[in-house]
């Protein structure tokens, strides 16, 4: 029974490995073509996600899961389900983190240099792949018809935000989960699901605070 099972699981590998067939720099280069000629055609997408933050000084992660539009270059919406809801909002010019437990609201003038653009920048390329050769040193592999691409930042300003962004590519070309690893050991570990890409109406992008809210301004007016 045990050489059955040792059987089995050899089989298993080295299916794996005859799958993951290592990409050349040229294959990498006709994988983000097709990805921008997809996105062309069809900006917008949207997708159901479960994120799970592994934070090194906790000893379990910290799980959330939402719902996430995104319009090229660097529109978004971000809504957090759950005992802890949250509402990130980002129109290019101007982010908001809205909490509704606490009726309080953060507000990022984005444009001024700050950490926040690096941040925003950097996570935007990345899914986007717009120009992402200019900023990432890529390598990658194809296991079977999905791709999984390995993203190393060449900037310091992007290094201080994560160290590797490692991203997973279904058949349809949708990024179905990404994997972040920070210079702190954090490691962020996204899945997407139910991807969609429908348009998506302008007011998606939009956020009004609701009356009551209490707005600060962290990096200042």
């Amino acid at each position: 029974m045990n050489k059955i099972r040792l059987t089995a699981v050899i089989a298993v590998a080295a299916a794996a490995v005859c799958y993951a067939q290592p990409l050349s720099q040229q294959d990498i280069k006709a994988v983000l073509t097709k990805v921008r000629d997809r996105r062309a055609a069809s900006p917008h997408v949207q997708a159901e996600f479960r994120e799970e933050r592994v934070v090194h000084l906790m000893k379990r992660p910290i799980v959330s899961s939402g719902k996430v539009w995104f319009e090229p270059p660097n529109k978004f919406r971000r809504e957090v389900n759950g005992s802890s809801p949250s509402v990130t909002v980002c129109d290019g010019r101007q982010l908001w983190i809205y909490y509704p437990n606490f009726k309080s609201a953060e507000h990022y003038e984005l444009g001024k240099r700050s950490p926040l653009d690096a941040a925003i920048a950097a996570i935007n390329t990345a899914l986007n792949l717009e120009n992402v050769e200019n900023s990432f040193n890529i390598t990658g592999e194809q296991n079977r018809d999905e791709y999984q691409l390995h993203l190393l930042p060449r900037s310091a300003s992007m290094k201080r935000i994560f160290q590797t962004f490692d991203l997973s590519l279904d058949r349809d070309l949708f990024v179905d989960k990404t994997e972040m690893a920070q210079p702190n050991g954090d490691r962020v570990i996204t899945t997407y699901t139910s991807h969609s890409r429908a348009a998506i109406p302008e007011t998606t992008f939009e956020f009004k605070p609701p009356e009551g809210t209490e707005v600060s301004t962290p990096l200042g007016r």
